[in-house]
């Protein structure tokens, strides 16, 4: 067990307050802003190993020889392994198609693929011994665009690919395809009045979390391994491990250690795998933590796309048709790729009312790095090209713009382009009404001001302008992201709810695997614990593998899903209690036979609040523990050909208002306000909502004006692996974002909830964009905008 840095139970409440939809605070929230609270890579064993891995310093080359010998007789080295030293014959893994090798074997497919790694009894000496690992490389050709993946002679990134999607592609190097095809669209477009179009670039994205990839892998004495790890999904994890280290499953124990952040990057394997090949080849704990160098290579990151956009519309304003075909790169490795399309194609419309549409979108494999799942996953690359193309069509027809998308914004009861209706909440049109409404920042006049602020100012931190050629601009938005796992996906909780008396209180505990990667579900668990089950006390266990999966911390399902199996959980609990109470007291009070019996203040009460019993006298020695599996209603998945079914469980919708100053002259963006409304369902827990679009805003903010990953084309090497080159918003880029929240309940989910943390990332992007070509006049159809797209050095770029 390790003696520091292990996963604590984290004990909340107070005598009264606390439950469903109060604010109340993260019980590691002052830990975490003071230093103290412990992350994986604080974790620490006496008499440990640290463990290094080596990376492919090209892109695509055969691995002609490989020599370990020197790092092997390095002082304090205990092991260096290769794809040859590994334990089974199982040395693939992923998370729909196992593609990825555990170490490279005959060639390397991207820049920083693991090829060796090492143990040894310092952090240093394992650097060192892994650095004198011989690879001779014979470089190959490249794969790095659609061009290159598809062209009749082009080299294939998996020779011997055999996954079921393969049939389903009309070449080996595309992952996967999803066409939605619905109505007529050509006949649609012979109708329109006006027409536009658009090609659009997205570019990569790193998830950014500021705590790198870490874990500690422990031999155990039954020859299993238990690791303690920060992830987003303990039993994925442990799926593809066990085959791979050639144990059992019930051999291979995982305990969630303290998570700095993920945002999809932590869902596939990283140095899981590696840790433990090494603690069980040594028979010492190995501690693997990646510098920010190692981790910018060590997980997947957000598609680059290239999106082609057609759109129609009547005279008077009524969309007519759409067809877009969206092009996603996703590396060398296929990871959550052919989900990625499903939901870049199913929701490629938007938030309105087509009829006739006709979609094309493909995932690629490349030689570029790995692609994978990153908040609002393939909705957010469509999503900023096709609002794009309703501000082009709200200029051609001469309409307000938010006026022109309330005119085709979708309701209850429209139908999706996959044929599924909208059955649920859709208040699109009065989300972008209250988001216009908010009110303006005032104006600043730079050059008449006295003594004005120039921080204010885009790029007044060096002090570049004093307010010559500063422009504002307004910019809006609205984004449809679908909520938990989609396409018959099986998609379930699991909870374990125990209810006792401990030192003369009645306490609750809560136990799921789901991982607390900062969402609140650790909050959230506790309130609906504390409403379900009216005790003050509740104890939420560490998330580990000895209960059954909760899912993956992505896709905005876990307080949807696992706090739906938390609340029955509960409620089943409740029944056993109340149970318990009519055994020993129903013979003293008529009120014990009703069935409107609840648990409130740590009693027994009548629904009309009449106490019958404390909650302690009822349990008395005895405890009432419950273990169960919940799922939402089923998804199915899209048709192959068509893209028709009934493939997501639900939808949440956001827009923003954006508010920019752009110095023209030297192309510097600063955003001055990033308004937000959302329909959250029911807000759970209101202060955790506002910082879940906040969080979401300033992502959206980060890929639209400064975050990209560089790959160079003809190496296709990251050229900027390192928050020095890599940008990302900090709080001097992030403006003000208030926030306007809708709580229209959707009937299907606990509470009437509906998931949030995904789409306010759709919608900020497109309308910071918006609002920098108000500013600008400038068409700006890639994203991140630079500043030589706003001062016309960019050939890209053409002024409207």
């Amino acid at each position: 067990m390790p003696t520091n840095g292990a996963p604590a139970r984290i004990t909340q409440g107070t005598p009264t307050k606390g439950g469903v939809g109060e604010s109340t605070l993260r019980p590691d929230g002052v830990l975490k802003v003071t230093g103290e609270f412990a992350y994986s890579s604080d974790l620490w064993h006496e008499d440990m190993l640290w463990g290094q891995i080596l990376r492919s310093t090209v892109a695509h080359a055969e691995i002609v020889s490989l020599d370990t010998a020197e790092a092997l007789a390095t002082p304090g080295v205990y092991a260096v392994m290769t794809y040859d030293d590994l334990p089974t014959e199982v040395r693939h893994y992923g998370l729909e198609i196992q593609d990825t090798p555990v170490l490279a074997h005959g060639k390397v497919r991207h820049h920083g693929e693991p090829v060796a790694i090492v143990a040894a009894d310092h952090p240093e000496t394992a650097r060192r011994a892994a650095a004198k690992i011989k690879v001779e490389y014979r470089e190959l050709p490249v794969v790095t665009d659609e061009a290159s993946a598809t062209a009749p002679d082009a080299v294939l990134v998996h020779e011997n690919r055999t996954d079921h999607h393969i049939s389903h592609v009309p070449h080996p190097n595309i992952v996967h395809r999803q066409p939605i095809v619905r109505g007529d669209a050509a006949a649609a477009a012979r109708r329109a009045d006006v027409v536009v179009r658009g090609e659009y670039t997205f570019g990569m994205q790193d998830q950014a979390f500021l705590g790198p990839e870490s874990g500690l892998a422990v031999p155990e004495e039954d020859g299993g391994v238990h690791l303690y790890i920060a992830t987003q999904w303990l039993h994925s994890d442990l799926r593809q491990m066990a085959p791979v280290l050639g144990l059992p499953p019930e051999k291979v124990r995982m305990t969630l250690a303290g998570v700095g952040g993920a945002f999809g990057g932590r869902e596939d394997l990283s140095m899981q795998i590696h840790a433990c090949l090494l603690a069980l080849r040594t028979g010492k704990p190995v501690k693997i933590v990646y510098n920010r160098f190692e981790s910018f290579f060590g997980h997947v990151h957000r598609h680059p796309a290239k999106l082609s956009y057609e759109h129609g519309a009547t005279r008077d304003g009524k969309l007519t048709h759409v067809k877009c075909r969206i092009v996603l790169d996703g590396g060398a490795y296929a990871s959550a790729s052919p989900a990625v399309v499903g939901n870049a194609s199913s929701l490629g419309v938007g938030p309105y009312v087509v009829d006739d549409v006709d979609i094309e979108a493909i995932a690629l494999y490349t030689n570029n790095p790995p692609c994978g799942a990153m908040r609002g996953f393939g909705a957010v690359q469509a999503c900023f090209a096709y609002e794009a193309q309703m501000d082009k069509l709200a200029k051609e027809l001469g309409l307000d713009p938010v006026e022109f998308r309330q005119l085709n914004a979708m309701e209850q009861g429209s139908i999706m382009p996959t044929g599924q209706p909208v059955d649920s909440p859709a208040p699109v049109a009065e989300l972008l009404r209250r988001v216009k409404a908010m009110p303006m920042p005032p104006e600043r006049q730079w050059e008449s001001s006295e003594g004005a602020d120039v921080r204010q100012l885009p790029g007044g931190l060096s002090n570049t302008t004093h307010g010559e050629g500063v422009v504002r601009g307004v910019g809006y938005a609205v984004g449809i992201k679908n909520v938990g796992f989609s396409e018959g996906f099986d998609d379930y909780s699991t909870a374990r709810v125990r209810m006792e008396v401990v030192a003369g209180e009645a306490v609750a505990t809560v136990h799921t695997a789901m991982a607390e990667v900062g969402q609140g579900g650790v909050t959230v668990h506790a309130q609906i614990a504390r409403t379900e089950l009216g005790v003050a006390r509740v104890t939420i266990d560490p998330a580990d593998t000895r209960v059954g999966s909760a899912g993956s911390t992505s896709a905005s399902r876990q307080t949807y899903v696992t706090g739906g199996a938390v609340k029955n959980a509960c409620e089943l609990v409740r029944e056993k209690v109340l149970e318990i109470g009519r055994r020993k007291f129903g013979a003293h009070h008529p009120a014990w036979a009703t069935a409107e019996l609840l648990l409130e203040g740590g009693k027994v009460v009548t629904d009309g609040g009449e106490a019958l019993a404390d909650l302690v006298d009822v349990l008395g020695d005895e405890a009432v523990e419950v273990e169960r599996e919940w799922r939402h209603r089923p998804t199915e998945p899209f048709d192959p050909r068509t893209g028709q079914g009934n493939g997501h469980v639900q939808y949440s919708f956001a827009a923003h208002r954006a508010v920019v100053e752009v110095d023209t002259e030297l192309g510097m963006v600063k955003v001055v306000e990033l308004a937000c409304a959302q329909d959250v369902g029911k807000a759970l827990n209101p202060l955790s909502v506002l910082g879940q679009i906040q969080g979401g805003t300033a992502q959206g903010l980060g890929i639209a004006v400064m975050e990209e990953i560089v790959v160079d084309p003809k190496t296709a090497k990251v050229r900027n692996p390192s928050f020095t080159d890599y940008l990302i918003p900090t709080i001097l880029d992030t403006p003000t974002i208030p926030v306007d929240v809708l709580e229209l309940a959707d009937t299907h989910a606990p509470y009437g909830l509906r998931g949030i943390g995904e789409a306010p990332t759709l919608s900020s992007t497109p309308a910071v964009l918006a609002a920098v070509r108000d500013a600008t006049g400038l068409e700006l159809n890639r994203t991140p905008v630079r500043p030589e797209h706003l001062t016309g050095t960019a050939q890209e770029q053409h002024p409207r």
